[in-house]
């Protein structure tokens, strides 16, 4: 008797969108920042985005093909996310063998030794990011400077990212005030002219890759309103209490991958609760977190770790606040 019922990974939601149409339309969200990344470090930030791609893409393939005896899939585009959000999460200026490196790992055990897609329990792009720092830790925080090396790749200019120089200065027991005259203003910051990884160059062009998923309902506002929402709190709430000793949360929202990781890593279906409740305390977890790493960790950035701590709570979280069954009676008190 032939199967009549197929099971596949989640997320299982009823409508109009395929995973094609979401992963090309998560693409073309990105293509702002893209554009700005090319803009301010040139061949750099375009190498390493088409080695990410075309590794990536490629481990899929021999992975599918070679070792799970699978059709490929590599159409459906979630290759080239995963390429394209681990080129935004390091610098134009990493060398290709471990941009490949890190595509390998994002691919080959973050998610095909899962199972392929939606069946990964944490974000691919982040672990190949987290892998690339834990083992080139130099590499990976040699931020290339805008504009001074347009037409250099392993040879750029560097300089710290404007978290860096905080992280750094604070440590040493520099004043704050000294140290907001070593970053770029706020203006600069969100228009994206600054050190740092592609994507987190420019809190407007992805904010406005952001707008454009919402309004096309590829992913909703609750995990990145929460997420920003909280991480402005309590880095406010931290320069109400200090303000010599804590930056103004502004500079929270504008600095590092917060914007990136709010928008468009925190938000992967796989990896994210499913229930708009659930969404939300996902949210607030990973504003939390980022600021605690922020603010009192090792790093001066912790939007990837706060994301992938969080990951690890998503089944918890779903099972917390999943939904009630059709025709099931909704218990109060």
């Amino acid at each position: 008797m032939a199967n009549l019922l197929t099971i596949s990974g989640s997320p299982h939601i009823h409508g109009d969108q395929s995973i094609r149409k979401i992963m090309w339309g998560v693409v073309i969200a990105l293509i702002p920042a893209l554009l700005v990344s090319f803009w301010y470090f040139g061949i750099g930030a375009f190498i390493v985005t088409m080695m990410a791609v075309l590794s990536c893409v490629v481990t899929e393939f021999i992975v599918q093909k070679f070792i799970l005896k699978e059709e490929p899939t590599i159409s459906d585009g979630s290759a080239v996310i995963t390429g394209l959000l681990l080129a935004m999460n390091v610098p134009g200026n990493l060398p290709w063998w471990m941009v490949v490196i890190g595509s390998i790992i994002s691919i080959g055990v973050a998610k095909m030794s899962f199972g392929g897609l939606g069946k990964n329990p944490f974000n691919p792009a982040l672990i190949g990011r987290v892998f690339l720092l834990i083992s080139f830790p130099v590499a990976m925080t040699s931020w290339p400077l805008p504009f001074q090396n347009r037409w250099v790749f392993t040879d750029a200019i560097t300089g710290p990212t404007a978290l860096g120089v905080i992280k750094e200065g604070l440590g040493k027991g520099d004043s704050l005030d000294n140290l907001m005259t070593r970053i770029p203003s706020y203006a600069e910051m969100l228009i994206g002219n600054m050190g740092g990884s592609l994507g987190e160059v420019s809190a407007l062009a992805i904010l406005l890759g952001g707008l454009y998923m919402i309004i096309r309902r590829i992913i909703t506002w609750h995990i990145p309103v929460s997420y920003i929402l909280t991480v402005f709190i309590f880095a406010g709430i931290l320069y109400l209490i200090d303000p010599s000793k804590f930056i103004d949360p502004v500079f929270h929202l504008l600095a590092g991958g917060l914007m990136l990781g709010a928008i468009f890593m925190a938000t992967d279906m796989v990896t994210s609760p499913m229930s708009k409740t659930g969404m939300v305390v996902f949210g607030f977890g990973c504003g939390i977190l980022t600021m605690l790493i922020r603010v009192w960790g090792a790093y001066p950035e912790g939007v990837s770790f706060a994301i992938l701590i969080m990951n690890a709570f998503v089944p918890l979280i779903n099972k917390g606040f999943k939904p009630a069954k059709f025709g099931e009676e909704v218990k109060h008190g």
